[in-house]
């Protein structure tokens, strides 16, 4: 499968634009999502080839909507990868245990990024 939509899921306005921009250039389509929740819905309802999820956001986490998209039918065949501001390896082993492919740490490396949405191909 080849990956052309990618769900953005971050509650910065910052951070979708700056994600949007980017992965735009590179000719993807882009949603984005503002939360867990609207994350979960979006990924049902629109089918994105792959996820970016930021963890830190009010109401459902995403470690969580990870794991609730992981464990759904629905959508578990979507990767996730989880592109965040949590460092510390014990935040990278737990959302990769929430079902996650890959992590990418912020501030973003740009080349690593596309590299990790190319290799979910």
């Amino acid at each position: 499968m080849s990956v052309k939509k990618i769900l953005v899921v971050d509650d910065s306005p910052t951070d979708q634009y700056y994600l949007r921009e980017l992965l735009g250039k590179q000719g993807y389509q882009v949603l984005l999502a503002s939360g867990g929740e609207e994350a979960v819905a979006k990924a049902r309802s629109d089918s994105p080839d792959l996820i970016l999820m930021d963890v830190v956001m009010p109401g459902l986490n995403g470690f969580q909507a990870t794991r609730q998209l992981t464990q759904d039918s629905a959508t578990r065949h979507i990767p996730v990868i989880i592109c965040t501001t949590k460092n510390q390896e014990t935040d990278r082993i737990w959302g990769m245990k929430q079902g996650a492919k890959d992590y990418v740490m912020k501030p973003i490396d740009e080349a690593e990024l596309l590299q990790k949405i190319a290799a979910q191909s």
